[in-house]
C-alpha cells in the first residue's frame, strides 16, 4: 500500500461516518416531530381532519409560559373571500335571508345545507348592496350569556362546533346569529376558536380572543369561558349603573329644553302682542325674554344648523382625533363628582382585566398590550404604553403608575404590594372589588343629588319666563284700574 492510498481511505471513512451521523440526526428529528405532533393534537391545535376540531381535549399540565404568551396566527385563505346574499328556509319552514363571505357560491350552499337549511337562492352581493354596521360589536350582556352557555355545553360533552351551532340557533339578534354562524364556518375549515374569533375582531373583544388562545394552550377552555362570563357580567352591571345615573338628568334636560322652546316660540309672543296693544311698561326681565324669543323665532333654522354642525363635528373629532379625545377626557376627569365616576370605573375595569389575565398565566407585557386595546380612555392608554416602555427597559410595572393623577394612591400601593409579594393577580382582584364598590356608591349618590338639582334648574327656567309675563300684567291691571 503506497502513501497515496491512506488519505483516500480516511476520507471515505469520514464520509461514511458523516452519513451515519446525518441518518441519526434525521431519525432524531423525525421522532421529535412525531412527538410534537402528538402533543399538539392533544392540545387540539393540529386536527387530524376537519372534524377533529370538534373535540376539546385537555393539554399536558406542564405547558410553559412561552407557549401561553405565543399568539397563533390565523389561517391565510388561498383565495380572497367574496360576499354573497342568500335566502333559505329554516326548520320551522320560515324564510331567512342574510349575507355570508366564502370563496365561491358552492361553498356557501354546502355550508348552509350542512346547517340544516333548505337553500332557496345564493347570489353575489351587488355593489349597491351595503349593510350599515355589518359586524357590530357584541354587547357585554350577550357575551356573558353566550359564554356561559358555551361553557355548559362543552362541560356536558357536546363538541365545540355543535356547541357554537346551538348558540347560533338560539340567538334572537341577527348580528349575533351571523357572528356565530361565521364561527361555525371557520371551525369546520380547521381554524381554532381563537383564530375564528380574531377574524371577527370587530365583533369579539381582544381580551376574549387572547383569553381563548390561552385556554386552547392550557386545555382549560370551560373554566376560562366561565371566568370571562363573570367578567362581562360585571362590566355590563357597571355600564348599566352609569346609564342609570345619566338617564334621569338627560330626560329632565330634554323636557326642560322642550318647555323652554315652546314658551319662547309660542307663549311669549302671545303676551308680547297683548303688552304692545295695552302700552304696558315692560321691566328689564321681560325685555330680555322678549328679545330671546324674537331671536329664536327669526333664526331658528340657523340655530338648528349650528347646533347640528357642532354635535357632528364634536363626535367626529372625538372618535378620530386622539389628542382631542384626550383633551375632552382630561377636562371631564377634573370636574368634581364626574371625575371620580370616570376614574373609579376605569381603575375597576383595568384592575379586573389585569387580574384575569395574570391569573390565567399571561405575561405582564402581553397583558399590558391587551389592556391598551380594552380601554377607550386615552389617559390610561398613555399610562399603559409608558409601562410597556419601562418594562422593556427592565423597570417594574409600578414605576409607570407612580405619581399618576389618574391612578389613585390606594390602587398604586396595592400594585406595589402585589409585585413585592408575588401576588399581583390577587391584589388586582381586591383593587377591582374595592373600586367597583366605590363606583356603585358614587353612582347612587350622584342620582340622589341630580334629582333635586334638575328640578331646581327646571323650576328656575320656567319661573323666570313666567315672572317676565306676570310682572307686566300688573302694570296693565294698574292702567285699567
Amino acid at each position: 500500500m503506497n502513501g497515496n492510498e491512506k488519505p483516500v481511505k480516511v476520507t471515505t471513512g469520514a464520509k461514511k461516518a458523516s452519513r451515519f451521523t446525518n441518518l441519526i440526526h434525521k431519525a432524531e428529528d423525525k421522532i421529535i416531530s412525531m412527538h410534537d405532533k402528538r402533543e399538539m393534537k392533544r392540545d387540539n391545535k393540529i386536527p387530524a381532519n376537519n372534524n377533529a376540531i370538534n373535540n376539546v381535549n385537555p393539554a399536558p399540565a406542564n405547558v410553559n409560559q412561552a407557549q401561553i404568551a405565543r399568539s397563533v396566527k390565523p389561517r391565510t385563505p388561498n383565495k380572497p373571500l367574496k360576499k354573497y346574499r342568500y335566502v333559505v328556509m329554516n326548520a320551522m319552514n320560515k324564510k331567512e335571508s342574510g349575507t355570508f363571505e366564502a370563496e365561491n357560491e358552492n361553498e356557501v350552499r354546502n355550508f348552509l345545507m350542512s346547517q340544516d337549511y333548505k337553500v332557496i337562492s345564493v347570489k353575489p352581493r351587488a355593489s349597491y348592496d351595503i349593510e350599515i354596521n355589518d359586524y357590530p360589536k357584541m354587547k357585554a350582556k350577550d357575551l356573558a350569556f353566550s359564554l356561559t352557555q358555551l361553557s355548559t355545553y362543552i362541560k356536558s360533552g357536546i363538541p365545540l362546533v355543535d356547541s357554537v351551532k346551538i348558540l347560533e340557533k338560539q340567538s334572537t339578534k341577527q348580528s349575533n346569529k351571523k357572528a356565530f354562524r361565521r364561527l361555525v364556518y371557520e371551525l369546520l375549515n380547521g381554524e381554532s376558536l381563537s383564530n375564528a374569533m380574531a377574524k371577527q375582531h370587530r365583533v369579539f373583544p381582544p381580551l376574549l380572543i387572547n383569553m381563548v388562545k390561552t385556554a386552547e394552550l392550557t386545555g382549560d377552555l370551560p373554566t376560562i369561558l366561565d371566568d370571562m362570563a363573570d367578567y362581562y357580567t360585571s362590566i355590563d352591571k357597571t355600564k348599566k349603573q352609569m346609564i342609570s345615573a345619566m338617564t334621569y338628568p338627560i330626560v329632565i334636560l330634554t323636557v326642560a329644553f322642550g318647555v323652554l322652546v315652546f314658551m319662547l316660540t309660542y307663549l311669549v309672543p302671545q303676551f308680547a302682542t297683548l303688552f304692545e296693544q295695552n302700552n304696558a311698561k315692560l321691566p328689564g326681565i321681560t325685555l330680555f325674554v322678549l328679545g330671546v324669543s324674537g331671536f329664536v323665532q327669526k333664526y331658528y333654522i340657523l340655530l338648528l344648523i349650528i347646533i347640528s354642525a357642532f354635535i357632528i363635528t364634536f363626535v367626529c373629532l372625538y372618535k378620530n382625533v386622539p389628542v382631542f379625545k384626550k383633551g375632552v377626557q382630561v377636562v371631564l376627569m377634573h370636574i368634581p363628582i364626574i371625575k371620580n365616576l370616570i376614574i373609579y370605573n376605569e381603575v375597576a375595569v383595568f384592575t379586573k382585566t389585569f387580574a384575569s389575565l395574570l391569573n390565567h398565566g399571561v405575561f405582564i407585557t402581553d397583558s399590558m398590550e391587551v389592556l391598551s386595546k380594552v380601554t377607550n380612555n386615552e389617559v390610561y392608554k398613555q399610562i399603559i404604553n409608558n409601562s410597556l416602555t419601562n418594562l422593556g427597559k427592565g423597570d417594574s410595572i409600578s414605576e409607570s403608575f407612580r405619581g399618576q393623577w389618574a391612578f389613585p394612591v390606594v390602587a398604586y400601593e396595592m400594585l406595589v404590594t402585589g409585585e413585592n409579594t408575588g401576588q399581583l393577580g390577587l391584589m388586582m382582584e381586591k383593587v377591582a372589588d374595592h373600586f367597583q364598590s366605590l363606583h356603585k356608591t358614587l353612582v347612587d349618590q350622584f342620582k340622589s343629588l341630580m334629582e333635586p338639582a334638575m328640578i331646581i334648574a327646571l323650576a328656575t327656567i320656567v319661573g323666570v319666563i313666567l315672572l317676565s309675563i306676570v310682572v307686566p300684567m300688573f302694570s296693565i291691571y294698574g292702567q285699567i284700574k
